[in-house]
């Protein structure tokens, strides 16, 4: 019997059900989500589900979990969800997984995202984000990075949570390899289909206010509009569209993409927007621990000073002593 499994041509002697091809293979039936010919396998159906010769067999792994503990005086709420931090990390670009979680601790972040990925069936005892970033402590946030359609996105995200359980996620759909720009008509389609299937999504958009309040009015729990390219760091490049957007919608705000120092996470918070997600910012950074520790002071210190209100600007000078009595 031959069986498609992750794009790889494997043989099998006889016709096996999944729970015991997931066995065969040294994986954990209770850790990976299954797709069989294009369509999702519950795991209550392992054991009855027979593979048969010619099937194209999916298998990923995401188990993400964690919930904050719920927060008395200035919190991101996110679909009804508590956290301390209003900074979100991704978990990609670093050096080895220890480096990962050593400066997701320094980020004080509450919330990772997360790709979803074939599982490794060459090597299935390789290591994987679960075991350094503890699901226990983080909220995991499956995302559909390198996803170009609404098809492969909904696909992704339907796998995601059968393998995690998780309905919080982060939707881009994106529109060409050059600029990773969100391509928005197959953002609102796949926007439309995952809110109707019951996610909670979190949605990467492009600095646009109507397109922004268009993906509120579809069901979206947070809208996350690009501050410039993934990956630039060239900062937030049209501060008043993030602005115009933060006052559009009532649902939270982050900039999400092109954050490169801390001064950016800064102007991002005192825009008003509820957060910043990032992950090259860090990653990329020469020294990952240290510049996240460094955003998190920039995102606390951005959100401070929004809330203290700043001074009105003036065209002229205005003395900070008091001129009466002057000698």
């Amino acid at each position: 019997m031959q069986v498609t499994i992750n794009g790889e041509q494997r043989a099998f002697a006889a016709p096996l059900s999944v729970a015991m091809l997931l066995t065969e293979i040294g994986l954990d039936p209770s850790k990976v989500a299954v797709e069989r010919n294009r369509e999702i396998v519950p795991r209550s159906t392992y054991e009855a589900q027979t593979v048969a010769d010619g099937d194209r067999l999916e298998i990923v792994h995401f188990i993400g979990g964690g919930t904050a503990e719920p927060c008395a005086d200035d919190c991101l709420e996110v679909a009804g969800r508590k956290y301390w931090s209003r900074l979100l990390v991704g978990t990609g670009k670093y050096k080895d997984f220890e480096e990962t979680k050593t400066a997701i601790e320094a980020s004080g972040a509450e919330i990772v995202t997360v790709a979803v990925r074939r599982v490794n069936i060459t090597d299935p005892n390789q290591p994987m984000l679960v075991d350094y970033v503890d699901p226990k402590v983080y909220t995991y946030l499956p995302n559909t990075a390198g996803c170009f359609t609404a098809d492969d996105a909904v696909r992704t995200l339907r796998l995601a949570r059968e393998a995690g359980g998780w309905t919080l996620v982060k939707l881009e759909v994106l529109g060409d390899r050059k600029t990773l720009y969100p391509n928005m008509p197959e953002t609102l389609a796949a926007a439309e289909a995952l809110v109707e299937d019951g996610f909670q999504v979190m949605v990467y958009c492009n600095d646009d206010p109507i397109a922004a309040k268009r993906l509120e009015d579809l069901g979206c729990v947070a809208i996350m509009p690009l501050g410039s390219l993934i990956g630039s760091g060239l900062g937030i490049l049209n501060p008043i569209n993030v602005r115009l957007i933060k006052e559009s919608v009532s649902v939270p705000v982050l900039v999400d993409a092109g954050v490169g120092a801390a001064s950016d996470a800064a102007v991002a918070m005192e825009l008003g927007c509820d957060g910043v997600l990032m992950n090259t910012a860090i990653a990329g950074a020469g020294d990952p621990v240290r510049m996240a520790k460094a955003m998190k002071l920039a995102i606390e210190a951005g959100r401070l000073s929004y809330l203290a209100g700043r001074m009105p600007k003036t065209l002229y000078a205005d003395p900070s002593s008091p001129l009466a009595g002057l000698i």
